[in-house]
């Protein structure tokens, strides 16, 4: 009977622990499962970017990668993110996601805040709205809140610039910037950037030829209107040069076309360059008191390595080329100007 009744109680021991070890393993089962299985879809037509807003709780969170279709099971992601304490460190920014990611490493992703940076390009832009739209269709920063600063003379004023001469601080170039970085990082940034561009050698540039960093990229927007023609660029530059040596006005239509808004001129007449503007360089000597758009680098290094020469006047070429023909006297320029104008009028080009 003893032996009888030990050995029941040996079997139910071990179904027991049979039973024991089925239940820890189904419990280790779906731990691994919340933890290590895929519960990321980045589909073909989406790309697998997540942009969280500064200030953003967890819930905020699990929206935005419902709305974005990448999460597959919300439970697992919400119990994994309570035992990593990730509630408690939601960190703003933009982060790419793969596709068959686990809850592991999507966590591990969003806590560590490394973000993907973004790319802002600036090239061919003529006025200070378009870099602030610019850097707000691709940033946190809201595009109004950076045009306010960068059209506020005392946010300007510790950098050296003001609501005229602020698109200077702009080097055409691509940067990456942090997603949320927010307005006024966005304007420190450019200017550190600005500052990097006037090494020694350009400032040294700048003053051999007896102008300040924001004259010589006032006339490199000047310039960079003229012509598109790379050559040309130290040739106009030292025209222009010889003007202000001369105290003669610059006359150059690109002001005249800013200061009406109207870059599409074709042919600018008597009635244009009577326009009341402070940009109108045929009514004011000198420089006008700020770029007329952002000039592209060989702009700048056309200015600083402007040729020497005798031209104080430049037409447009006659045969529609791109080119400008350059004179050295007043009488020379008539005739060149001349047969442009008839150019135009063969080609029925009034306005």
């Amino acid at each position: 009977m003893g032996f009888s009744s030990n050995k029941k109680n040996s079997n139910k021991a071990l179904i027991l622990l049979v039973l024991l070890l089925i239940i820890i393993s189904i419990f280790c089962i779906n731990i691994i499962r919340k933890v290590y299985l895929p519960n990321i879809i980045v589909s073909d037509n989406s790309n697998g970017y997540l942009n969280i807003p500064t200030g953003s709780n967890f819930d905020a969170v699990e929206k935005l990668l419902n709305q974005k279709h990448y999460l597959i099971k919300n439970e697992s992601f919400e119990w994994l993110s309570k035992k990593k304490n990730y509630y408690n460190h939601i960190k703003p920014g933009r982060y790419k996601l793969i596709d068959r990611m686990n809850n592991n490493e999507l966590i591990r992703l969003l806590r560590s805040g490394k973000q993907e940076p973004v790319k802002i390009s600036f090239h061919n832009i003529r006025k200070i709205d378009q870099v602030a739209g610019i850097a707000g269709k691709h940033l946190e920063a809201d595009s109004i809140l950076i045009l306010n600063y960068l059209m506020t003379d005392t946010f300007l004023a510790p950098f050296g610039f003001d609501s005229k001469t602020a698109i200077a601080m702009f080097i055409p170039n691509t940067y990456e910037f942090l997603w949320n970085t927010n307005a006024e990082d966005f304007i420190k940034r450019m200017f550190k950037e600005y500052k990097k561009f006037w090494n020694n050698k350009r400032e040294f540039e700048a003053k051999e030829i007896g102008l300040s960093e924001l004259q010589v990229i006032i006339l490199a927007s000047i310039i960079d209107e003229e012509t598109n023609i790379d050559s040309e660029y130290p040739i106009i530059a030292g025209l222009y040069i010889n003007r202000l040596k001369h105290n003669m006005p610059l006359q150059a239509d690109p002001t005249i076309k800013f200061a009406l808004n109207d870059f599409t001129l074709k042919r600018l007449l008597h009635r244009h360059t009577e326009v009341k503007s402070p940009y109108n360089t045929y009514h004011y000597r000198g420089l006008p008191p700020g770029p007329i758009s952002m000039p592209s680098i060989k702009a700048i290094e056309g200015v600083l390595n402007y040729e020497k020469h005798n031209f104080l006047y430049m037409c447009a070429n006659a045969d529609f080329s791109g080119n400008h023909v350059f004179a050295k006297t007043l009488i020379q320029h008539n005739q060149n100007a001349e047969a442009y104008q008839n150019a135009l009028n063969k080609r029925k080009i009034f306005d």
